[in-house]
């Protein structure tokens, strides 16, 4: 099994948090669409036998897609790829793309999951965000997936918003439950380098909230979502029983995956690929058909153990120790015990049988002792 990206790299505005590749240049879509079938139908011999159980378009912005534009993508995916018979297909959207008809639209070509961007129900927030959409618009966006028949839908909430107390980002919270979302995706807004908030934090224009604010935003999180029967399976995403992002768990399961368009990264085996993040030369280079649109590198041992512990403990499976011992050897399951035990011995770490998982405590050292674990060459 394996999962597809397809990476539409196009968005109405620029979000001020943002450090993803993207442009606001609309009229290059139709040449990406031809380059990204080019690319479709060049790589399509690497995964002949390969069968696909998760096809996500995701971005940018994929709403933005034209249905005419959708239909030639998809007529070369599944020209050139076979999927499971019940793939899960995700389709990425902006709240203010969303129409009843766009919706029926996605459904009649298989869609039958949605991410819908939606980061709060706070005008003052998004606006501050620089989103596209407002807090009414979500909503209707919401009302009008579900009126439509789609149930598997997941929802992107931000927390540690400059200016959003958490009785705030509780009622954000509540209100998307209320919609029966049933996966919740939930990230803390970072000043990523480069992007207008970090620019506007290095003039003193804007300051991210006290840390004791963030973490109790995320320790509300997790206390309703727990609450409501969420299970929370990856540090930033819960879901209701059934209702995991198979995509997903295909990164953090490390099962292989093809990225399709700029930037779009893929993984099989010990090959990692990405794609060039520049549109002008992505398309220039598949039009010409030299080569130059991508770079690989060949994982080894260790960047395969690390990326395995980065991926897994991160999870709700954690780390298994006996899955080490037979992809790696027993020298590297040495090596995992001797960095865990001083944190099963501090509590940020359990162990049960042959898995390691983080405990209540360190949920909230998640990155740090990831880190710890990693190995160099």
């Amino acid at each position: 099994m394996a999962g597809f990206y397809v990476h539409i790299p196009f968005c109405r505005q620029a979000c001020r948090y943002c450090d993803f590749y993207f442009t606001v240049s609309l009229k290059y879509m139709p040449d990406l669409v031809k380059a990204m079938i080019a690319e479709m139908e060049m790589r399509a011999g690497e995964y002949s036998g390969q069968l696909f159980e998760t096809l996500y378009f995701g971005g940018g912005t994929p709403s933005l897609l034209t249905m005419d534009d959708l239909d030639r993508l998809l007529e070369t995916v599944y020209r050139c790829y076979h999927f499971s018979e019940d793939v899960e297909f995700t389709f990425e959207v902006n709240p203010d793309d969303l129409t009843v008809q766009y919706i029926h639209d996605l459904k009649a070509r298989g869609v039958n999951r949605l991410s819908i961007g939606i980061q709060s129900f706070r005008d003052q927030d998004l606006n501050l965000m620089r989103r596209s959409h407002s807090a009414e618009t979500a909503r209707k966006a919401l009302s009008f997936a579900l009126e439509a028949g789609i149930t598997n839908m997941s929802a992107d909430l931000m927390y540690g918003v400059p200016g959003m107390s958490t009785g705030d980002f509780v009622k954000n919270l509540e209100e998307l439950i209320q919609f029966g979302i049933p996966h919740i995706s939930a990230y803390h807004l970072t000043f990523e380098e480069g992007t207008v908030f970090d620019h506007w934090k290095k003039r003193g224009r804007i300051s991210p909230p006290p840390e004791d604010e963030s973490l109790q935003q995320y320790a509300a999180l997790r206390k309703i979502t727990k609450k409501k029967g969420y299970l929370h399976y990856e540090i930033s995403n819960f879901a209701q029983e059934g209702f995991f992002s198979r995509h997903n768990l295909n990164y953090w399961k490390q099962i292989p995956y093809i990225g399709i368009g700029p930037s779009a990264h893929s993984y099989a085996g010990d090959i990692r690929r990405w794609n060039i993040s520049s549109l002008s030369k992505y398309i220039s280079s598949l039009q010409n058909m030299d080569g130059k649109y991508f770079d690989k590198e060949i994982l080894t041992v260790v960047d395969l153990y690390n990326e395995y512990v980065l991926t897994s403990l991160r999870t709700m499976w954690g780390i298994n120790t006996d899955e080490i011992g037979r992809r790696f050897g027993d020298n590297y399951v040495k090596y995992t015990m001797e960095t865990a035990n001083k944190f099963i011995r501090g509590g940020e770490l359990k162990m049960n049988d042959s898995i390691l998982c983080l405990s209540e405590k360190g949920i909230y050292l998640a990155d740090y002792l990831v880190r710890e674990f990693f190995m160099t060459e």
